[in-house]
């Protein structure tokens, strides 16, 4: 995260962190990143709010304006969990989705 920061251009670059780091964990920099007009932001979910955006969300899917079907490349039993991972960290599935 610090290495992305600092790579970012002085003056106006933006560094964005995506998710949510482990309990505890910590992050650092020199305050120089900071003041010579490097920006830092943190996101969760791209941004959205739940009780906003997923009913937008929904009704866009259901009137066939998000296309989410062709994400999901695999259905597996849950007994196949493992499957599913290993297809995903292999790049052959975008999306699996486990039944129970």
């Amino acid at each position: 995260m610090r290495a992305a920061l600092e790579a970012c251009h002085k003056g106006w670059g933006v560094s964005v962190i995506i998710g949510v780091a482990a309990a505890g964990e910590e992050i650092s920099t020199r305050p120089f990143q900071l003041v010579t007009g490097r920006t830092w932001k943190g996101t969760a979910f791209g941004g959205y709010k739940s009780r906003e955006s997923v009913p937008k969300l929904v009704d866009e899917y259901v009137n066939k304006k998000l296309p989410l079907d062709e994400f999901v490349t695999h259905n597996v039993p849950l007994k196949e969990i493992n499957e599913a991972f290993h297809l995903m960290h292999t790049g052959k599935s975008i999306r699996a989705v486990v039944h129970m």
